[in-house]
């Protein structure tokens, strides 16, 4: 039985994902040196995901932190 279009989302391949694919996982491991051409694909380690992006309000304040120490740097130069 299928799901109902009023019941399907419109946007699920566009969140991320919190499990890799095996084939993800080698490649991951392969950027890391950790695993070689050879090595099982069975019981393979845990890869770490994508972390979630720093919220806004966040972003904002490093960049004023940043915008307040270039200020601070000019004036300690003049």
């Amino acid at each position: 039985m299928s799901i109902h279009q009023s019941l399907k989302l419109k946007n699920t391949l566009a969140r991320k994902r919190s499990v890799l694919t095996r084939w993800e996982r080698i490649l991951k491991l392969q950027e890391e040196e950790r695993w070689e051409e050879g090595d099982s694909v069975m019981g393979l380690p845990k890869v770490r995901t994508v972390f979630k992006v720093r919220s806004r309000k966040a972003a904002e304040d490093k960049e004023d932190e940043a915008a307040n120490g270039d200020e601070a740097a000019t004036t300690e130069e003049s």
